[in-house]
This record gives C-alpha cells, sequence and structure tokens, in this order.
C-alpha cells in the first residue's frame, strides 16, 4: 500500500496545511503516482490493485472527521489512459462549530474568499485526460449538532474523459437524536468538457434558526431542516458523463422510464429521479432514501454496470 508523504511546513514545494495532491499515469499495464502528498488533516492511501490500467485512493482525515475551521485542498491530476477510484473509509463527520482557529489551520492557511473562519471547508480539483476517468465515489457527509460545512468540487474532463461523481449527506447521528441538526450544509459540483461548464449543481441546508437575517416575509415562518427533509435521513446526487458512463446511463434511463405514478398514503422508502444534460451526454440522478441503507443498496446495485470497467474485485470495496 502506499501512503502520502509527510510534509512539513519548511518543505521546498511549500504543501500547506490540509493540502493533498495526486498526480497519476499510465505505465504499460499499471497505474504509477508521481505525487501522493498530503498535510494533515488530510491523509491518502493507495493500495495495490490486480486490475490493469485502475487504482485506489482513499481520502482520510486524521480523527476520523473534519473539526470547526478545518480546510481541506485537494488537488487531482489524472494522466491518459488512467482509471482512478476516489474512496473513503467511513463516512466523513463533520463536528459541530466551535470557536478559536483548528491547529491545523494555523499553518500557512491563506484567506479565501467568501468563507468564513469557522467554516469547515472541502474543495477539489480533479483534471481527467482523454480516455481516462475519475469515480468520485466516497462515503456520505455527516454532519455533527451545529455543524457548518462547505464542499466545493471542480472537475476539468479532456476529450473522451469520464467521471462518475457522487455526492450525498446524511442527517446525522439518528442514535443521538441528532436529525438534520447541523447549521449549514453547502455543496457545488462544477464539471467542464474542454474548458467549457456543462454541469453546475448546488446544494444548500440550512437550518433558519441559524441564519443572522432572513429573507423579507419568512420571518416566524420558516420551517427546521427536519421539517422539510423528513421522512429521508439521506440525499444524494449523482453526475455521470464520458464514455465508460454510456452503458449504466442507458440502464438507469430505461428504468427510470418504466417507473409509474400515482398517489400513495405513505412515502416510499426511496425515490430517484434522472435529468439529461448536454442533449443526453451527461445524466444527474437525484435520490433520497429514509435510511442511508436504502439509498447504499440502491447506488451499488444501480453502478454494478461499473464491474466492466474496474474489476470485480475493485467495485466490491465501494459501497461497503
Amino acid at each position: 500500500m502506499a501512503a502520502s508523504s509527510s510534509r512539513q511546513p519548511g518543505d521546498d514545494d511549500r504543501l500547506i496545511a490540509g493540502h493533498g495532491r495526486i498526480t497519476c499515469s499510465l505505465h504499460g499495464s499499471s497505474v504509477v503516482f508521481s505525487e501522493l502528498s498530503s498535510t494533515y488533516p488530510l491523509k491518502l492511501l493507495s493500495p495495490r490493485l490486480a486490475e490493469d490500467a485502475v487504482a485506489i485512493v482513499y481520502v482520510l482525515c486524521y480523527g476520523g472527521g473534519l473539526v470547526s475551521g478545518d480546510r481541506v485542498k485537494l488537488e487531482v491530476d489524472v494522466e491518459r489512459g488512467c482509471k482512478l477510484l476516489l474512496l473513503s473509509q467511513g463516512s466523513t463527520k463533520v463536528f459541530k462549530t466551535r470557536p478559536g482557529i483548528p491547529a491545523s489551520t494555523q499553518l500557512r492557511q491563506p484567506a479565501q474568499l467568501g468563507i468564513l473562519r469557522n467554516v469547515t471547508t472541502q474543495i477539489m480539483n480533479v483534471t481527467i485526460a482523454p480516455k481516462s476517468a475519475v469515480f468520485l465515489l466516497p462515503d456520505p457527509v455527516t454532519c455533527f449538532r451545529s455543524a457548518s460545512y462547505t464542499q466545493i468540487q471542480r472537475f476539468h474532463l479532456l476529450g473522451d474523459a469520464s467521471l462518475v461523481l457522487l455526492d450525498w449527506v446524511t442527517s446525522g447521528r439518528k442514535s443521538l437524536g441528532e436529525e438534520w441538526a447541523f447549521s449549514r450544509y453547502y455543496s457545488v459540483n462544477e464539471v467542464f468538457l474542454d474548458g467549457r461548464r456543462i454541469t453546475r449543481d448546488v446544494t444548500l441546508l440550512e437550518d433558519p434558526s441559524s441564519q443572522t437575517q432572513l429573507p423579507s416575509g419568512m420571518q416566524g415562518t420558516s420551517r427546521t431542516l427536519s421539517e422539510r427533509l423528513k421522512p429521508y435521513s439521506c440525499y444524494a446526487t449523482l453526475i455521470l458523463c464520458g464514455p465508460l458512463a454510456q452503458e449504466v446511463t442507458a440502464q438507469l434511463s430505461k428504468q427510470y422510464q418504466s417507473i409509474s405514478i400515482f398517489k400513495t398514503t405513505l412515502p416510499a422508502r426511496m425515490i430517484w429521479a434522472l435529468s439529461p444534460v448536454e442533449e443526453g451526454r451527461t445524466y444527474v440522478v437525484r435520490a433520497a432514501g429514509v435510511e442511508t441503507e436504502d439509498v447504499k443498496s440502491w447506488l451499488r446495485e444501480s453502478l454494478r454496470g461499473f464491474e466492466d470497467a474496474i474489476g470485480i474485485d475493485t467495485y466490491r470495496k465501494v459501497f461497503v
């Protein structure tokens, strides 16, 4: 297993706190990392795989989660012919917002416009060369009570590159009575093809009580996050584009067209919708489930067609 190198503030390349870089290329039939580096609280691990032209990187955080004010930034460059899976080990936990500045942000962390000091932030920039693919399939984000989280992810595809992007969030620690009890969850996913933006998806979940000023006419009338989002405790967005996603999107489209719409007395345990973008060259899927396991099981079955692209054994490492 390859691990990211540990860098100190005085290193020559000046990789600052909470930042990481992944650069991989194809040598023969093997994916080789010319760079796999990170600094606290970010950690990158890559196990060896038997599958040709496929690699996995686990994107982890020390302590199992992100504390108030943590700012993580990951730069990924996937060169021609590589298939890279970006996974996590367990849900990304976001702890409650607290006053003060965490140690992880004190070392040469530059000011970022539009991001408050105590907001936990993750930024990812990914470049995918022609005939390459990135499968971003992490476990869901779980925000604790009073947590505030911002996530910005940009993907730059070149030519016939492919992308499978999963972004999902849970209601929190239900076993402790925390259901949609966080302050704010803000996620932006942008996909560019040859420099032209083809998809921009934004999710904003914000508790009205955490807003300093509500829009005119909404004072005293806003429902809580829990009231707006129940009975579902997990929401997911899936973006599929490129040649490697065509078989899966065709199957999803066929299933979606067969869905019948009718009234029910109780909400379904699992709901989903499919939207074509760019005249069907890209698809956006939105799903929600009463339990996180409902969404996970649906995703596992719906994306099983990617076993041919990345290998059966490799796919088994996803949605475990």
